[in-house]
């Protein structure tokens, strides 16, 4: 049974965020989890937090199992375009300069590796 956990919001470029999604996409929690963690760029902490609370998600549907025996995985993980803060700043001659600040939404979705088999098995 899959579990899912969404980030909106989240002040960051959604191009800088697609970078670190696809470092984990398709690989075991524990593996992502690794790679989050030790990854220079600042948005892997942001997505190291959802996929902590993605686990979270999925021990509380499945409350008799264990996250650690069911062979999680990072099924999808999906970054869209959130809103854009506009601002102006002053540029020579009294001209405004626009200044566009990016937001995303992530949503990430975890699944046992056993589960996915038995359905492709159906």
């Amino acid at each position: 049974m899959e579990a899912v956990a969404r980030l909106k919001n989240n002040r960051r470029s959604p191009r800088k965020m697609r970078m670190v999604a696809d470092l984990v996409r398709g690989k075991s929690v524990e593996e992502a989890l690794g790679i989050l963690k030790f990854s220079k760029r600042y948005a892997s902490k942001d997505l190291e937090k959802l996929l902590v609370s993605a686990v979270a998600n999925w021990q509380v549907k499945n409350a008799g199992q264990s996250p650690d025996t069911a062979d999680l995985f990072v099924k999808t993980i999906v970054v869209d375009k959130g809103r854009t803060l506009k601002r102006f700043r002053p540029a020579p001659f009294g001209r405004p300069h626009k200044i566009r600040k990016h937001s995303n939404h992530v949503t990430l979705v975890v699944d046992s590796l056993q589960e996915t088999q038995n359905n492709l098995e159906d």
